[in-house]
Formats: structure tokens, C-alpha cells, sequence
């Protein structure tokens, strides 16, 4: 459509001089028109390039069919240099190295303007101008939205950016608009940039949503403030602070962001206030550099999408938590790096699938008054300079509480760990740590567990109702306790002198304190009359020694459970080798430990000697199928050490995945160290080790229990051997993808499959342990039975025989059972009608 008229209404001082005139295009009339005039375009199309250097109102004419198009070929199609009015034109360019609306000077008033264009920017406001812009509409999909540049202003009510090849909203070079109630979307760029020192922008009350790339993009010292927005599904990260940058939110929203909600570095400043991030996919708060600080009060971090930690503090950066939510996150809080620095006051963690707070690499982290609720591990400094205090906080429904590890040694101060499964506060692999007035109450585990080579201090702190125990120190002469206490009788010691016997319960109801006094008595810790040094409100209210013993499990009757004896004298090497020898089949299984044995035995010969003796690595891989020996032997192998005095104990202790592989981080490694812990002067069998590697392990945290097995083979090696087992096929693919295990072992010994006659001479075996007898023909029966049997993956070797033994068995029972005067032949001959019937698909004759 061509054209209309252009109606300006001419305004004097005086009534009379007011006039009206025509004009055929917008040039002329705006030539024609004074201060104060007002325009009123016709609808059509106007391909002019206009310039408002007047203060006129510039108006379309009311029309719900046709509006007023600006729309030049080329160039900016409306500019404005004076205190105007203009509304209701639609203004398209066509220039992308231009913008469609440019506003250079004054302070216009804008309404209504809908600006679909395809130019370096749909409107643009520069140097002086400080615009009034409402409810206006900007379609860019070749450049930005809205650009503030070069120290301009201006307020924006209610305007949308519906679209942009860049940024929705660009502010720089000193710029400082304020945007009301705006709506940003469909950007290609972030939805609001700030950069350049002096920038500002002033947001309230506005939407950033649809983003290609960030929502908020501060940097290079420029700063924003933005108060009751909302930010979400964005393709980047929901915020984004760097060079210097500051921003403030205040009843914000940021969600459904996939990668960060807020990331900020570089010496850039967050403000945060009774602001929400949530659903994002990797930090809710991601803080890094020196200088780098973020300050929250009373907001909320929750429903993490990713596996990352909910916030992210490393390379000195710090923040401060006051009155915070963090929840339903993988992990709530990780500071790492020296320098960086988190403090939490008064705020909640909860439904954390991992760690609440993980602190390493030298980091610091200070909470004080603060709630732990539902999380794998409630706080984790795990190494060496990382540390830090907790006061006055609590820790309820854990797996663990607090975990020290690696020289970290942080300052916990009354602080309560309530039902932790494994444990209240456990310290292992050098870690130190001090702990004033703690308390664990309902532990699945122990209260306080410290590992050897653990230099940890226990003051006042007390352990209630703890299931195995309320204190387990490995190397109790490098932990100092003072004044600790609990309901238990003792404490615990895996490692010193053997365990006293437990005393009987106090009928005066005193009896946690004369139990103490009596064991302390017992090890001289304290003299006769010594009682009132006790605190009444800690029973244990004095220097803890050493070594105590472990408490005594005490059921509901009453008196305590009797403490296992010590295990019996052992057997001879050669006792356990005639045991050994004594088993069917297996040739090339005791070939093998036998020369395995003998090399030992030389080894040690030769040190009492005075001569260097060969390296002998004891650890073994063992392959074959389920059901050949490989367990038998392994308890077998760990008797002759103990004889010969390579191992302490000589006992064997049996774990497959299910129990080295936690849930969750951090639980697999206390999972596979109380595993190796149990082990300690005896054989760690892990069966079906292959498992721990699975082809498709991914994120599994198999890998986890396989290098904290490698290290503590390592630290430890004369104190535990291991041995892992499994299918032979699967073994080789194990060690081929983990040579760092490989590399630990001396051999594989190879348990081969069971014959038929083999099976037989199992069978009779099992026969004579329980006074049964073959006949002649039961013999020849059973070998044909095993020959027949079908052999698949699931053939149990030598659990098929004892299994078909007692199958044979039952049937017997069966039939003897109606004979009503049966003598002791026909209650001990086994025919061969008593076998069961062949399976008909490869498997075992009943479950294995």
C-alpha cells in the first residue's frame, strides 16, 4: 500500500494561531511542523528515512486493519534527537549495519511501537538520550534487541523483545537503562549483556526465557541489579559474571537452565537475596579466582537435574551462605583450592545423593548453626591443608557424618550426627582433625572410627545407642581423648591389647560409671576413690587410655552377650597342606600353591640366615567356575601363612561388589577400607572381582573401590593379602583394563572343571562324612549320571556333586520312611534308583 497524508495540527502560544495542514510525505510535514505540533500519519507505507529533531508528537492513526509502516530500503528509518512523542508506527529496516530505531538525544516518550526489522539493532540508544520507551515489540532476528550505549539511559515499561540474532538486551560503553516488567526471549545471543566499565543495568520485574546462549551476562566491570525476574531454559548457563563484574538479585528466579544457573569469576561480585536457582544442570553456583565472592542471604538452591555439586567454589574464590536452602542436589557444597573459602550460617542441606560439603586441595569451609539432613556423607575435608571448623551443627540420617581424610584437619565443635548407617565421624588415611563436644547418637556403625596413622583429638564428646561400638580407634596411641563419653562400656581398639571382658550391669543405676571405673581400674588409668572426678553429666568424663575394650552388645534380658574367645591354636603348615592335598582333583591348584608355599618358606629360612631373601608378592588371582575350590583354598592359603607367620591371623574374609561399591560418592571407599580393615592378618577374598569393571561402567563407582583397593595393597602390603576371583574369561578382560591392579599380583592359578570321576569321589566323600554307604552299583550309576550331566556356564562343579549327594539323600528319606521296621543297612545304603532324574536343559540338578 502507497502512502497516505500526513495531518499536522499546528499549536501557537495563542488559541487563533492553531492550525491543520496535509502533507504527502512525512518529510515535508515534519519540515513543516514546530515544537509541540503533532503528526498524525495515515496508514500505509512510508519509505523515508526520518529524523525528530522537534519536540512534535509523532502518532499513527488508530487502525486495526492497516498500520503505519516506516520502512525505508536502506538506513536508519527513524531517528530521534529531541524530547518527542512518537506512537503506535511499526518501523522496519533493512540495514544490517544499522539500527531500525535510533535515538541520539533528549528524553522521548515511546508507545506502542512494534519494530520488526532485520539490522544491527532494533532500537538503539546513545549518548544523551535518556527515553521513556512502553509497551513496544522488537523483532530482530539479524542483530540485538535492544542496545544502551555510550552513557545513554532510559526506561523501558513493558517492552518484549520477541526476538534477536544476538543479544536481547545490550548494554555498554557506560549505558545504565532501567528495564519494568520486560520480557526478553528467542535470543541467539544472552538475554541481557552488560560490559564495559560504568555500565548498569536496572531490572525489575522482567522475564528472560527461550535463550540461545546465557540469560545475564555481566562483564568487564560492568554491573546490573535484578529484582523479582525470572530466568530459565536458557541453552548456556542462566547467569554469567566475569572481569570484574557485580550483580545483584533480589527475589529472583533462575531455572531450567542445562548448564550452570549462576557462574562467575575473574574478581567478579554476586549479591543474592530470597533468590531461588533450581533444575539446573550442572552448578546451581559455580565461583572461581581469587577475588571472586558471592554473598546469598535466604535463598534457595534445589532439584539439580545434573551429577554436579549444587555449588562450586575453587581457585580462591569465596562465598557466604546466611539463611540458605540447598536441596534434592548430587552434592550440596564443594570448596576446593587454597584460598578458596565458603561460609554457611544458619542454613539447611538436605536430600543431598552425595556429599553435603566436600572440602580438598588446601580449601576452607566454616559452618556454623547449620542443618544436615538425608546425605551420603555430611562433610568431607579429604586431604592434606584442607580444613576449616563446623559449630553448632547437626547431621541427621547420613550414611557418614564427617569424614577426614589425607592429612585434612578441620576443628568440629558440638556438632551432632544423629543415625548415620555407617558412622558418626570417621578419619582414616592420615587425617587429624579435632572434635569438642560432639555427639552420635543411633549409629548403624561406630560413633567415632579413626583409622591407623590418624593423629585426632577427642574432647567431651559423647556416643549413644551406636551399634557396633562408640569409639574404633586403629592406632589409639596417636589419638588424644579427653573426657569423651557415651553408653557404651568402653572404647574400642583394633590393634594393642586384647579386649577385657565386659562387666556386669550396675543394679544402683550407676552402671555406665562403675563399669568405666572398673575398666580403667583394670588398666591403671585411674586409682581406688577416683569417682567423684566423674562428670554425672559425661560418664566418661576423664582421659580416655589407649586401648579399651569393645562394648558388649547387651539384648533385652538384660545381662551383656559373652565376647567370642580368641580363635584356637593354629595348625601346623603341613597340617593345613595334608588338608590341602587331601581335596579331589585340583592338581595343578596345589602344584601351584605349593611352589607358591615353598618360595615363602625359603624367604623366610633365609632372613633368619642373615641372607637377602627374593620378593614373593602373595596376592593371587584365581579363575575357573563356580564351584571348584577357589574359596576352600583361599581359606586354606591364609591358614599356612598364618603358620609360617607371614600373616597375623591367617583368616579369610569373603566380599563381592555389593559389599566394596556404595551409592553414592565417597561410600565406596569407606565400603572397600572397612572391607580391607576386617581383613587385616588374613586373605580379602573378592569373588566375581571382575564385577567391579563393568564393559559399560560409565560414571560406575566400581573404578572408586578398584583404586582404593591398589592403594591400600600398597600402604599395607604385609598386612592383608588378596586375592580375586572370578570366570577365567572375564578375569583376563579385567586385569587387561585395569594394569595398575595387574600388576599387584604374583600369579593366576587356574581352577579347572571338575571330571566325572572327580565328582564321584566327592560324592563318596560326602557319603562317609555322613555315615552313608554306595552299593556296588550306585558307583558306576553316579559316573554316568556326571557324564551325562549337561556342563553349561552354570555347571557348579563340585556343588553339583554335594548337591546331587544330598538329592540322593532325600529320595532315600522318601523311600525308607515307609518301611516300619528298617535296620541300619537299609538307613545307610544309597542305590542307585536314589539319584534324581538329568536335567533336561543345561543347569543344575536343584538351585545352586
Amino acid at each position: 500500500m502507497a502512502q497516505g497524508p500526513v495531518q499536522v495540527t499546528h499549536t501557537g502560544a495563542s488559541r487563533w494561531r492553531r492550525r491543520t495542514g496535509e502533507y504527502a510525505s512525512l518529510a515535508a510535514a515534519l519540515e513543516a511542523a514546530a515544537d509541540g505540533d503533532v503528526l498524525t500519519v495515515a496508514p500505509g507505507t512510508y519509505r523515508e528515512n526520518l529524523v525528530i529533531d522537534r519536540a512534535v508528537t509523532l502518532r499513527g492513526e488508530d487502525s486495526s486493519l492497516v498500520p503505519v509502516r516506516i520502512a525505508p530500503v536502506d538506513g536508519v528509518p527513524l531517528t530521534v534527537r529531541a524530547t518527542a512523542i512518537v506512537q503506535g508506527l511499526h518501523i522496519e529496516g533493512q540495514d544490517t549495519t544499522a539500527p531500525a530505531l535510533l535515538i541520539e538525544d533528549g528524553t522521548p516518550e515511546l508507545t506502542g511501537l512494534r519494530i520488526s526489522t532485520r539490522s544491527a539493532a532494533g532500537l538503539e540508544v546513545r549518548g544523551a538520550a535518556r527515553p521513556t520507551v512502553r509497551r513496544c515489540v522488537v523483532d530482530n532476528p539479524a542483530g540485538t534487541g535492544i542496545a544502551v550505549v555510550d552513557g545513554a539511559g532510559g526506561v523501558f515499561e513493558e517492552c518484549e523483545v520477541v526476538s534477536a540474532g544476538q543479544a536481547g538486551v545490550s548494554v555498554r560503553g557506560g549505558g545504565h537503562p532501567r528495564l519494568d516488567r520486560c520480557r526478553i526471549h528467542h535470543t541467539s545471543g544472552a538475554g541481557l549483556a552488560v560490559t564495559g566499565d560504568g555500565s548498569v543495568l536496572e531490572a525489575v520485574g522482567c522475564e528472560v526465557y527461550e535463550v540461545k546462549g546465557a540469560g545475564v551476562q555481566i562483564a568487564a566491570r560492568a554491573s546490573a541489579h535484578l529484582t523479582d525476574s525470572v530466568v530459565h531454559r536458557t541453552s548456556a548457563d542462566g547467569v554469567t559474571l566475569d572481569t570484574d563484574a557485580v550483580l545483584t538479585l533480589s527475589d529472583c528466579d533462575i531455572h531450567d537452565v542445562p548448564e550452570n544457573a549462576i557462574d562467575l569469576r575473574s574478581r567478579s561480585v554476586l549479591t543474592l537475596t530470597r533468590s531461588t536457582v533450581s533444575r539446573f544442570g550442572r552448578n546451581g553456583l559455580s565461583v572461581w579466582d581469587p577475588g571472586t565472592r558471592v554473598d546469598a542471604h535466604q535463598c534457595g538452591i534445589q532439584e539439580s537435574t545434573g551429577d554436579y555439586p549444587a555449588v562450586w567454589i575453587s581457585d580462591g574464590a569465596t562465598a557466604v551462605l546466611e539463611g540458605c536452602r540447598v536441596r534434592d542436589v548430587p552434592d550440596a557444597l564443594f570448596v576446593l583450592d587454597r584460598g578458596s573459602r565458603v561460609d554457611v550460617v544458619d542454613s539447611d542441606l538436605s536430600q543431598i545423593r552425595n556429599t553435603a560439603v566436600s572440602v580438598s586441595d588446601g580449601a576452607t569451609a566454616q559452618l556454623d548453626d547449620c542443618r544436615i539432613k538425608e546425605a551420603s556423607t555430611g562433610a568431607w575435608f579429604r586431604d592434606h591443608g584442607s580444613g576449616g571448623t563446623l559449630t553448632d551443627c547437626s547431621i541427621d540420617g547420613a550414611q557418614t557424618g564427617v569424614i577426614v581424610t589425607k592429612g585434612a584437619d578441620p576443628v568440629v565443635e558440638r556438632c551432632t550426627v544423629t543415625a548415620p548407617a555407617e558412622a558418626g565421624f570417621y578419619v582414616s588415611a592420615d587425617g587429624r582433625g579435632t572434635f569438642h563436644g560432639c555427639r552420635v547418637l543411633d549409629s548403624g556403625g561406630y560413633g567415632f572410627h579413626v583409622m591407623d596413622g590418624c593423629r585426632t583429638t577427642l574432647s567431651r564428646c559423647r556416643t549413644e545407642r551406636c551399634a557396633r561400638g562408640g569409639y574404633e580407634f586403629a592406632e589409639p596411641a596417636l589419638v588424644t581423648v579427653e573426657n569423651c563419653g557415651g553408653d557404651e562400656s568402653a572404647v574400642r581398639a583394633t590393634a594393642g591389647r586384647p579386649p577385657l571382658e565386659p562387666l556386669p550391669p550396675d543394679p544402683g543405676g550407676a552402671a555406665h560409671t562403675a563399669d568405666l571405673l572398673g575398666v580403667l581400674g583394670a588398666l591403671g588409668a585411674v586409682s581406688p576413690g577416683s569417682r567423684d572426678s566423674l562428670d554425672t553429666r559425661h560418664p566418661w568424663d576423664l582421659a580416655v587410655p589407649a586401648v579399651l575394650p569393645a562394648p558388649a552388645p547387651v539384648p533385652a534380658g538384660g545381662a551383656p552377650r559373652a565376647v567370642p574367645p580368641p580363635p584356637g591354636p593354629r595348625r601346623s603348615s603341613e597340617a593345613v597342606l595334608g588338608e590341602l592335598d587331601a581335596l579331589v582333583g585340583l592338581e595343578s591348584v596345589k602344584r601351584e600353591v605349593r611352589s607358591l608355599i615353598n618360595m615363602i618358606e625359603v624367604g623366610r629360612r633365609r632372613q633368619e640366615a642373615g641372607l637377602k631373601a627374593a620378593s614373593v608378592r602373595r596376592h593371587l588371582v584365581f579363575t575357573g567356575s563356580p564351584g571348584t575350590g577357589k574359596t576352600t583354598v583361599a581359606r586354606l592359603y591364609g591358614e599356612i601363612l598364618a603358620a609360617l607367620e607371614v600373616l597375623e591371623r591367617g583368616h579369610l574374609v569373603e566380599v563381592s561388589r555389593v559389599d566394596l561399591v556404595g551409592e553414592h560418592i565417597g561410600s565406596t571407599a569407606l565400603r572397600t577400607q572397612d572391607a580391607f580393615d576386617r581383613a587385616r592378618g588374613g586373605v580379602l577374598f573378592i569373588d566375581e572381582a571382575y564385577a567391579l569393571s563393568p564393559e559399560d561402567s560409565g560414571r560406575d563407582f566400581g573404578k572408586e573401590a578398584i583404586d582404593t583397593l591398589v592403594k591400600l595393597m600398597e600402604d599395607h602390603r604385609d598386612a592383608v593379602v588378596v586375592i580375586v576371583a572370578g570366570y577365567t574369561a572375564e578375569m583376563e578382560r579385567f586385569l587387561s583394563v585395569n594394569p595398575g591392579v595387574a600388576s599387584r599380583f604374583s600369579r593366576t592359578i587356574t581352577f579347572q572343571d571338575y571330571q566325572a570321576d572327580e565328582l564321584l569321589r566327592i560324592v563318596e566323600q560326602q557319603a562317609q562324612e555322613h555315615e552313608y554307604r554306595l552299593t556296588d552299583g550306585t558307583g558306576e550309576a553316579l559316573l554316568k549320571y556326571f557324564t551325562a550331566l549337561p556342563k553349561g556356564p552354570a555347571f557348579g562343579n563340585g556343588r553339583t556333586a554335594r548337591q546331587t549327594f544330598e538329592s540322593m539323600v532325600e529320595r532315600h528319606a522318601g523311600r525308607v520312611a515307609g518301611l516300619t521296621d528298617a535296620d541300619t543297612d537299609d538307613l545307610s545304603l544309597l542305590y542307585p534308583e536314589d539319584l534324581p532324574e538329568l536335567p533336561e536343559a543345561p543347569g543344575l540338578p536343584g538351585p545352586l
